[in-house]
């Protein structure tokens, strides 16, 4: 349970960008069904990747404010959960999948396009994770472990502004 609820915040980015995305494709001028099935084909695999990648943190697998580990995590999942999204409305849309560029093509492009999702899934998560610990950090131990992680993080990019801050002043 106490994993479940750390896992929240990342559930909840990837959901949500899942159903803009096929917001975008209602937008783009589809039709109402194929926006639907494109949300939730997309929103189901980001969800449970932002779930993995929220309770990969909270097992201190990941770092609060540290990138790389966040980029290869959605270099290797954003791929497959655009694979999996293709593939299920190209099937339920059309009867069949039509890849462009074929499915090496298609996943060296997702690839790219992954890193600029990684940057926003990362700038979320770390705005709305460390809100959600205070919430949880009475009854959920690891909770208050992964606040004072952020708290520290926090406190250490606070020190180097006002060092910067303070060599800039004696100049």
């Amino acid at each position: 349970m106490r994993q479940a609820e750390l896992a929240l915040p990342g559930a909840l980015i990837g959901v949500v960008a899942g159903a803009v995305a096929g917001g975008l494709t209602l937008l783009a001028g589809q039709p109402a069904g194929w926006a639907a099935i494109s949300a939730v084909t997309l929103a189901l695999p980001l969800g449970l990747l932002g779930t993995g990648y929220s309770v990969l943190l909270g097992q201190n697998l990941f770092r609060p404010g540290v990138f790389a580990p966040a980029g290869l995590y959605w270099l290797a999942g954003f791929p497959l959960a655009r694979l999996f999204q293709e593939t299920v409305t190209g099937l339920a849309v059309f009867g069949h999948v039509s890849l462009p560029g074929g499915v090496a093509g298609f996943l060296a492009y997702q690839a790219m396009v992954s890193l600029g999702f990684a940057i926003g899934f990362l700038w979320l998560h770390e705005r709305l994770m460390p809100h959600w610990l205070m919430r949880l950090r009475e009854r959920n131990p690891r909770a208050r472990e992964l606040l004072a992680a952020y708290v520290e993080h926090a406190e250490a990019l606070w020190l180097a502004k006002e060092r910067r801050r303070a060599r800039k002043g004696a100049r």
